[in-house]
């Protein structure tokens, strides 16, 4: 059971931080609105997403709801420090946003405790219920020498309720949860309809340790996101190998054949494993909120998982909702 309870759906703050393209104040709070509305509490963001763009539009999207009613979670590792070079942040961050600050990476004790007070400043919030160690792929030497005892001081100390790490490979969280009292990973794309390399190894470890998952990156950063997979479909944040793209539409064509669409049967796969606690998906707009929560909430027929095993295009020992 995860420590700080969530709910089975979560907002990814990403896109409202400008990811890739610039989105108005007013579509982004509206996306905020929409997972209001459809019941989600749960909130990830995080100072890399838009330069602090995405904790400010989120503070903002929340203000006036009821504290002890949601869950904030955020991220530690990049510092933002003043940028005097000007241009944009797309070409080196993804986001686009006005190159105000530049990331420093930073896992040490003073550097997390100046991240969650330039954080929690942002969001205009005097708490948040869960810190990750962002991406300490390069890292890891300081990260858990360092940034993981400071965070484990703040857990101690009350400031915060949770913590974890949020990463796009399962190998390094897997040292965490075995090597320290972690209580949640953060998996990117990792364990997904599409492919689930974390499941022999990391599940099973979070499993014994008592460590939840959450689960996000579940459409592998777009191959799984539409009805009907496009050729120029992205896969880890780049364009997406012929073999991939060719696996995600045979997957199609059996979601197809049972009357339901890859997205809704890729959001709600990671369920179907006892670690895994919640799904956090990306939202720029009200109506890509609204779509995601219908995509989580619809029905998927026994039958369906049953040929996906038959084709192999899914493992008979992958549990499955």
């Amino acid at each position: 059971m995860m420590k700080v309870p969530v709910t089975r759906l979560g907002f990814g703050a990403a896109p409202i931080g400008n990811l890739y393209r610039e989105i108005s104040d007013e579509e982004a709070f509206g996306a905020v609105e929409s997972a209001w509305q459809n019941g989600v509490r749960y909130f990830d963001t995080a100072p890399h997403y838009g330069l602090g763009l995405s904790e400010r539009r989120l503070g903002v999207a929340l203000t006036g709801r009821p504290r002890s009613e949601y869950v904030i979670s955020t991220k530690v590792g990049r510092l933002l420090e003043p940028n005097d070079a000007g241009g944009d942040d797309l070409a080196a961050g993804g986001f686009a946003v006005p190159a105000k600050f530049r990331r420093v990476w930073d896992f040490s004790a003073d550097g997390v405790k100046r991240s969650l007070e330039s954080s929690l400043d942002r969001l205009g919030t005097d708490h948040v219920e869960i810190v990750y160690l962002h991406d300490p792929d390069d890292h890891w030497e300081q990260a858990f020498s360092e940034g993981y005892p400071a965070l484990e001081s703040l857990r101690a100390q009350g400031v915060v309720g949770a913590i974890g790490v949020g990463m796009n490979q399962w190998e390094m969280p897997e040292r965490f949860v075995r090597e320290t009292d972690i209580d949640v990973v953060m998996l990117a794309g990792r364990y997904s309809l599409l492919e689930q390399p974390a499941l022999p190894s990391f599940l099973p470890a979070c499993g014994e340790r008592g460590v939840s998952v959450v689960a996000a990156g579940v459409f592998n950063s777009g191959l799984l996101s539409r009805p009907e997979v496009p050729s120029s479909a992205k896969y880890n944040y780049g364009d997406a190998p012929v073999e991939l793209v060719s696996r995600a539409r045979a997957i199609a064509e059996v979601c197809k054949r049972h009357e339901v669409t890859l997205p809704q049967v890729a959001i709600q796969f990671p369920m179907g494993h006892p670690a895994v606690a919640c799904v956090v998906i990306g939202s720029r707009t009200a109506e890509q909120m609204d779509a995601n929560s219908s995509y989580f909430e619809t029905p998927i027929p026994s039958e369906l998982w049953d040929e996906l095993r038959s084709e192999r295009l899914l493992g008979e020992e992958v549990p499955t909702p």
